[in-house]
């Protein structure tokens, strides 16, 4: 057992042979984590009842007081998981080597459950990781929010409004980075055209457009947020920005990172080598983090 935990699925991988075998499967990354110490990655692990309200840690082992990120996968609220290598392979690989632990987290789906019940999820997911971090060698006062798309969106709302990680028992969080949400007011798109896939998760009802509306959210001043748009959407940007301006107007710290990539590479990409992973990293230091 690593760190005390018991599993059925925990996993601890160590030394070259071990290593090479799974770079070859493609169950981890192939950059500096695989020239690494020992390390282990923690799967599955339950922060809820239902099948899908699950996680996976990455860790090195003898990691101690370690900041950690908690990553919520992307999917349009209705598809997309944790292990998916574009969630978590070049962020685990490059987070882990700056002395990071790297949460990736499941969630339950549309239409079992909506977006807001989905953020309620994330921040159970975010209590049960402060509560555990100290046996991955994580520090439960230095945890990081981190989504992708949908993913991004819930992270949103629940650094907008604190009753999210109130009502699951989670504590302060240090701050959160948004990739590529474009859906910080869903009241503004569903007044305009959208794609189909915003009716199957948001409906008609005009007062739940607000409710899962990060934008309408904000209440007191939120932790730090770094906002990454594609330069390649309109929409992204332009929600990204307007968010920013409601940020501010709480003079809570906003930054909006236009970068030259697609939706896609956005997540993907981020832990190459490169301005993009500078810009987020960039970030992190001003929050007193590696």
């Amino acid at each position: 057992m690593a760190f005390g935990i018991t599993s059925k699925r925990e996993v601890i991988f160590g030394g070259a042979a071990t290593l090479g075998a799974l770079l070859v499967a493609g169950l981890i990354p192939s950059g500096a984590l695989a020239k690494s110490a020992k390390f282990s990655i923690l799967l599955d692990l339950a922060y809820g009842k239902d099948p899908l309200q699950t996680l996976d840690v990455y860790a090195l082992k003898g990691a101690k007081d370690a900041p950690v990120i908690l990553m919520a996968h992307g999917g349009g609220w209705m598809v997309g998981d944790k292990a998916n290598a574009a969630v978590f392979a070049n962020k685990a690989d490059h987070y882990l080597a700056k002395g990071y632990v790297f949460v990736s987290v499941n969630y339950r789906m549309v239409p079992a459950a909506d977006p807001v019940e989905q953020a309620r999820d994330v921040a159970r997911s975010l209590a049960y990781v402060q509560a555990n971090a100290s046996l991955w060698g994580g520090d439960p006062k230095r945890v990081l929010l981190m989504g992708h798309s949908a993913g991004a969106h819930l992270i949103s709302l629940i650094n907008a409004d604190p009753a999210f990680a109130k009502d699951a028992g989670a504590e302060a969080w240090l701050a959160a980075i948004s990739l590529d949400s474009g859906a910080y007011d869903i009241e503004a798109i569903m007044k305009r055209p959208h794609l189909a896939f915003y009716d199957q998760a948001f409906g008609k009802d005009k007062a739940f457009w607000r409710a899962a509306s990060p934008i309408w959210r904000i209440k007191g001043k939120p932790a730090p947020m770094l906002l990454v748009c594609s330069s390649r959407l309109k929409q992204s940007c332009t929600q990204a920005a307007a968010f920013k301006a409601a940020l501010d107007k709480e003079k809570a710290v906003a930054e909006v990172a236009l970068v030259d990539l697609s939706h896609r590479e956005i997540n993907a990409n981020l832990g190459l080598k490169s301005a993009y992973t500078k810009r987020v990293d960039a970030f992190l230091r001003a929050q007193g983090l590696p």
